[in-house]
């Protein structure tokens, strides 16, 4: 999502004041720290055994990832374990009712806006046979997983087709799910995907080797803007605000049903080593991204876990110049640590390891490249720097 314009110093101060305040709670002392491996469900497996060598050499031990249909996925799920990695799985909804809509891929007008159906036709049965198949083929390879994540960005259009194209080119609000016509039918996809996931956890309690493997809402994305029409959004692609997201389904009973909330960040890349530019960054990710994040125990929310960040690097070249991703990178990790102290965020996964399969040339935003992980990889994973 392109960056915004930032709002002005008071902002910042009273973001950073608030911070400031919140009460210490005890630090949680294993915090997840790993990296995206992007459709590995898609990777042939020489290639995934590859990068999962890669992965163990440098002292990976997460991986968010799905698994492919049937014994494929599993097959690749007991290799990552055998490493000594584990695995925070991207869990798929299973299937949907009948005759439920389709919004159509449309490449050429909106390529990052996927097709598919709408989250409010999820079938919880479909969902409950497809899950409950996957958990025993899983536990009978021996298999604990480091978190079920149930699905992926559902808060804006991209990735849950409940949102029309073109829409109105908003990040709705927690007002709007009640009121705008839209958001409205965004907010009855929400509570279907409560309904599920309501499945998901039962099945889950009554595991054997993952009953207390915890469970995640799906990634929330992030769009560090305030709530209303989207400046520059001349596609009109919709989001909902994870604030709103988490207060709306927190009112229909997500947190007996979760462990800890996933969101995504892909905070300003401007300004590295700025000062001005870190505190931009720091507001901001107190006031889009981690302002409902509590410690594990309490009555007011839940812990959570970062499953997508980074920065990108367009250099393309070998050997790559990480000077100034690594600068964003290091001061991040340095910016989440106040989160971790408190017991506010406990899980903090990378995007990504590796460039997609099919890629003419690396993702900007890979750690692993020319052969070798980055700098930025090195400080990325380093889960010291967050102590």
């Amino acid at each position: 999502m392109p960056p915004r314009q930032f709002s002005g110093c008071c902002f910042v101060l009273a973001c950073l004041l608030t911070l400031v305040a919140m009460p210490v709670a005890v630090r949680a002392e294993n915090v997840v720290v790993g990296v995206n491996m992007t459709n590995a469900d898609r990777i042939d497996p020489a290639q995934q055994d590859a990068m999962l060598s890669a992965m163990k050499s440098v002292g990976v031990r997460v991986i968010r990832a799905g698994l492919a249909p049937g014994e494929k996925g599993i097959d690749f799920a007991r290799r990552v374990y055998a490493e000594g990695i584990r695995i925070d799985l991207l869990v798929g909804f299973g299937g949907y009712l009948p005759g439920a809509p389709t919004r159509p891929y449309q490449p050429q007008v909106y390529p990052g806006m996927w097709g598919g159906h709408p989250l409010s036709y999820v079938d919880p049965d479909q969902f409950r046979a497809y899950f409950a198949t996957l958990i025993d083929k899983l536990e009978a390879a021996g298999i604990t997983l480091a978190a079920f994540e149930f699905g992926n960005e559902i808060n804006w259009a991209a990735f849950n087709p409940e949102f029309p194209l073109p829409g109105e080119g908003r990040l709705f609000g927690y007002y709007d799910l009640t009121h705008d016509p839209e958001a409205k039918q965004v907010a009855k996809g929400f509570l279907q995907y409560l309904k599920v996931l309501a499945v998901l956890k039962e099945i889950r309690d009554h595991a054997k080797l993952n009953r207390h493997t915890p469970i995640l809402t799906a990634g929330l994305a992030a769009d560090e803007v305030p709530e209303g029409p989207m400046a520059g959004n001349t596609k009109r692609t919709d989001l909902v605000s994870v604030n709103a997201t988490l207060d709306f389904m927190r009112a229909h009973g997500l947190d007996g049903l979760v462990d800890a909330y996933a969101v995504h960040v892909y905070p300003w890349g401007n300004g590295p080593g700025q000062p001005a530019a870190a505190v931009g960054r720091r507001a901001r990710l107190a006031k889009y991204v981690l302002a409902r994040c509590r410690p594990a125990g309490g009555a007011d929310g839940k812990p959570c876990w970062i499953t997508e960040w980074g920065f990108n690097n367009t250099d393309m070249a070998c050997p790559i110049n990480d000077r100034d991703r690594a600068m964003l990178v290091r001061e991040m990790m340095g910016s989440f640590r106040p989160y971790e102290e408190q017991g506010r965020l406990v899980g903090l996964l990378y995007y990504a390891w590796n460039t997609d399969p099919w890629a003419k040339q690396p993702s900007p935003n890979s750690l692993y490249r020319c052969g070798a992980l980055t700098e930025s990889g090195h400080l990325a994973l380093d889960a010291a720097l967050l102590h």
